[in-house]
């Protein structure tokens, strides 16, 4: 199930700074389908051999939560797995409940971890200096770059949807990052996967490319066995304490800004 039905704070990948409980009432959202709805309707396509599970992607601890409970009051399978935004640039997961929920003390719901390499920022690859394309003040070069992309940041579509991964406070981190994987002798990509897949929430990591060299550098950090140093693991986290939540961040608010941030969400 890709997004909620029902209205959320999280919304088009942002973070509203309060939860709307006006938005509750609105039209859109008021006749959404229930949690029992959909458990009932998960239960009967596995029921008539359709499906062998199902599960959320995008939704939060009490999303998870309550579609858990709906599915066992009716006897129905519960969610299997959980799909979320989750990186060393975006950790929510393990600090807004979701970690808690999944917990296999609690629901024992698999936790698939998407964007790993946030957008690709993860990797390095933009930091030659060239803008993404649909930051780019010059437009031949912009031009230039759509016809030889290094990755999604530079296509028009989804390079403005990944705005999240280039605020000013995620590249700083992203940076960060980069230098201590330097230090450690190792690449961004691989301490940001090796990271990812050493956290108890996740259970799989869902990995991307944009050409061969990347594929291979990935397929050789998820195979890697040895954790990683556990001074590396501090330094990681001492990092994420300067810059909690990156993603959300913004340095570009404007005055005249009303009810909308930068990619989406919902302000105040």
């Amino acid at each position: 199930m890709h997004w909620p039905a029902r209205y959320t704070p999280q919304s088009n990948w942002g973070q509203s700074l309060m939860y709307d409980y006006d938005a509750e009432k609105y039209p859109y959202y008021k006749n959404h389908a229930s949690f029992e709805e959909i458990a009932e309707a998960m239960g009967k396509l596995m029921d008539e051999g359709k499906i062998r599970s199902w599960g959320m992607c995008n939704d939060n601890a009490y999303g998870l939560a309550a579609s858990c409970a709906a599915a066992k009051a009716l006897g129905c399978a519960p969610p299997a797995a959980m799909q979320n935004d989750f990186s060393l640039i975006d950790r929510r997961a393990e600090e807004n409940g979701v970690s808690e929920a999944s917990s296999a003390i609690h629901e024992n719901v698999g936790f698939m971890a998407y964007n790993a390499l946030a957008g690709g920022m993860l990797t390095g690859k933009y930091f030659d200096g060239l803008p993404p394309v649909t930051d780019d003040p010059q437009e031949a070069r912009a031009r230039q770059t759509l016809r030889t992309p290094r990755g999604r940041m530079d296509t028009v579509g989804w390079g403005r949807t990944l705005y999240r991964y280039r605020t000013a406070a995620a590249v700083r981190a992203a940076q960060d990052y980069k230098k201590l994987a330097d230090e450690y002798g190792m690449s961004l990509l691989e301490m940001s996967i090796r990271w990812c897949q050493s956290r108890p929430l996740v259970t799989s990591t869902l990995l991307g490319h944009s050409n061969e060299q990347q594929l291979k550098e990935c397929l050789k950090a998820a195979e890697a066995r040895k954790p990683l140093p556990s001074s590396l693991m501090w330094e990681i986290d001492r990092i994420h304490m300067r810059n909690r939540l990156p993603i959300f961040a913004s340095e570009r608010v404007g005055k005249d800004w009303d009810g909308e941030g930068e990619i989406g969400e919902r302000i105040p």
